[in-house]
């Protein structure tokens, strides 16, 4: 049986360029092939993710010599394949040639695809990171291989897009010098409001989003007038186009409350019916005219509703804006306080983080209270309560050390929970609360003592400043001054 099998694996089928063909001829041409391919992947992934990432090359670029270098190893290495298995090139060159005819026609499609990708890679005008806009699709091109490209759009999904239509159609590319774009925001008010104090208003919303660029400056444009409003457009530019819709929510948060403080009145669209009769309206009243009627409510179509919203106790807002160092926050401040963070509910006795994990988030004690407990011994030590208006978990978080207590719920409690990059903006926009932390650790001694002497020991720290607030002030100050360059 195995010399039967052996027999019809080594007799030849037939002979190319000279070389009898078998089948386990075809098996190691297969596998030597197949080799071929992963060394070249492998390659492509060594000189993509280490070797030009250290020449300082940027993505893009890096893409394109990766995939041209393994392209050409890999065409290399196939011809030295088939020239050690026997076959003679030159002597299947005319069946090659004519093959290559027929399987141009058929497979033209994906000739037009590859080509197409040779081209988007030599001439570089498309590259890897690049945000661009295509047939309704918005994002990041991830990356540019030789028949397609992938592009991660802004929902987080990925669309593999053939090479030959990025090619042949148009697609806009905002990275293709810089991400600078314009934003264009509609805005109407009613009739009778100041336009020049419209300007000032929209302008001023425009200068306080410090990702609005003030050179060039933010236009004003009167558009025209509409069936119920003065329309007007706010033409700002950014250095962020690929996060123009969150600057212009941030923007247009900004301009309700500056027209709201203004008594600028943003209306809506209305139709008002009048009805005539030769005899007079249904109920004898005189025929009145439009204008008159309106003299009865002059104010009716100009007035803003300005109406003091009602109070909701259980709202973050409320809560924050009942803390010390948040009271002074205006209501753009406490909503870009409130996207920084999440709302957390814990059960009495319930455990929020235990000894020695690390920390992930900066916590401010809403309502109820939380304990920390050090543990030792398979015993609990009590050491601070902390209440509402209070926060915890800034220090392991800034320092990257594990916390040094497991903090249980004390009470039914409400945490208002920051992220270490929310943590980082909140520092950076306000500096002063960096200040507020050093302060309130100087309330917690016998932890930051024993910070300080843990990252003694761990050589994260060669300061060995008796006075740990003071040192602690000082690491504030370089964190902070790191986080803003």
């Amino acid at each position: 049986m195995m010399q039967f099998a052996r027999q019809v694996f080594q007799t030849p089928l037939f002979e190319l360029g000279g070389q009898p063909i078998s089948l386990i001829w075809v098996g190691k041409l297969l596998i030597a092939l197949l080799a071929v391919g992963i060394a070249t992947r492998f390659i492509k992934n060594v000189l993509k993710h280490r070797i030009l990432v250290r020449l300082g090359i940027d993505s893009g670029n890096r893409e394109a010599i990766a995939t041209l270098v393994s392209i050409g190893l890999g065409a290399f290495g196939y011809v030295i394949v088939l020239q050690a298995t026997g076959v003679d090139l030159s002597s299947v060159a005319v069946i090659i040639g004519g093959l290559g005819v027929g399987i141009g026609f058929g497979l033209q499609d994906i000739t037009k695809n590859l080509l197409s990708g040779l081209t988007i890679l030599v001439e570089q005008k498309l590259r890897v990171g690049d945000f661009v806009e295509f047939d309704d699709i918005e994002g990041y091109i991830e990356e540019i291989s030789i028949r397609s490209t992938v592009i991660r759009t802004l929902a987080g999904g990925e669309v593999m897009i053939p090479n030959a239509q990025l090619a042949e159609e148009r697609i806009t590319n905002w990275s293709y010098r810089n991400l600078d774009g314009r934003l264009e925001l509609p805005i109407g008010v009613a009739y009778g409001s100041d336009p020049v104090l419209v300007t000032e208003t929209l302008l001023d919303a425009a200068y306080s989003q410090a990702e609005i660029l003030s050179h060039p400056p933010p236009k004003v444009i009167f558009a025209g007038f509409g069936d119920s409003s003065l329309n007007f457009e706010l033409w700002a530019w950014t250095h962020r186009i690929d996060r123009r819709d969150f600057i212009k929510s941030d923007v247009m948060f900004t301009i309700e409350y500056y027209l709201r403080r203004k008594n600028i009145t943003i209306p809506f669209p209305q139709l008002d019916l009048w009805m005539r009769s030769p005899n007079g309206l249904s109920d004898g009243l005189p025929n009145r005219a439009p204008d008159e009627g309106r003299a009865a409510n002059p104010q009716k179509d100009d007035d803003t509703n300005l109406a003091t919203e009602p109070t909701h106790p259980n709202t973050l807002r409320t809560w924050l804006s009942q803390i010390s160092y948040f009271q002074h926050f205006n209501e753009l401040q406490m909503r870009s306080l409130i996207e920084l963070g999440y709302r957390k509910q814990l059960a009495t006795s319930e455990t929020l983080i235990r000894q020695g994990a690390l920390a992930r988030e900066f916590c401010i004690v809403l309502t109820g209270a939380i304990g920390a407990f050090h543990e030792s011994n398979h015993q609990e030590k009590q050491l601070f309560t902390f209440e509402a208006g209070q926060y915890f978990g800034e220090l392991p978080l800034m320092l990257g050390v594990p916390y040094p207590t497991t903090m249980k719920a004390m009470s039914n409690t409400i945490l208002f929970m920051v992220d270490a990059h929310g943590f980082e903006k909140l520092l950076r926009d306000y500096p002063a609360l960096a200040e507020d932390i050093a302060q309130e650790l100087s309330n917690r001694r016998e932890v930051l003592d024993g910070y300080h002497q843990e990252l003694l020991m761990m050589g994260f720290s060669t300061d060995t400043e008796s006075n740990p607030v003071a040192w602690i002030r000082r690491r504030l100050k370089e964190l902070f001054t790191q986080r803003s360059s």
